[in-house]
């Protein structure tokens, strides 16, 4: 379990690092280019690695290592993709879409109630941030 819990950790640093980096290198963009690298690449490399280790039997520290830690601190795109796919494949194709539907319009929803609470307790603190008209 220790070994597991610290291969996570390592990987997670590692996929949260170079997602910082992506997106410092890509802020002059002016779109989210960091972040669609991030979520397709995180999503290939998570199927590629789920793929492989379904073929190839490796220590679990490995697995949990790369595909948790990793891709996990690298995005949470990849996840959500490749779970996804797995319903898709292995269950049935409008089990896949409910679980896309409500993964993405849950997100959605909860970044707005969060955008509105996060306008409400920063007005109450004094905060004057962009106002709606």
């Amino acid at each position: 379990m220790w070994k597991n819990i610290i291969a996570i950790a390592i990987g997670s640093a590692m996929g949260t690092s170079l997602r910082y980096y992506l997106n410092l290198v890509t802020l002059t963009t002016g779109y989210p280019i960091g972040t669609i690298v991030e979520n397709l690449g995180g999503s290939m490399v998570l199927g590629f690695l789920t793929g492989w280790f379904i073929i190839k039997i490796s220590r679990e520290w490995l697995k949990v290592g790369l595909g948790v830690g990793l891709c996990g601190g690298f995005t949470t795109m990849s996840t959500l993709a490749s779970d996804s796919v797995f319903l898709f494949l292995e269950h049935t194709w409008w089990l896949s879409v409910v679980y896309i539907l409500v993964s993405v319009g849950g997100g959605i929803m909860c970044a707005l109630v969060g955008y509105i609470l996060g306008q409400k307790v920063g007005k109450r603190q004094g905060f004057k941030g962009v106002q709606q008209e």
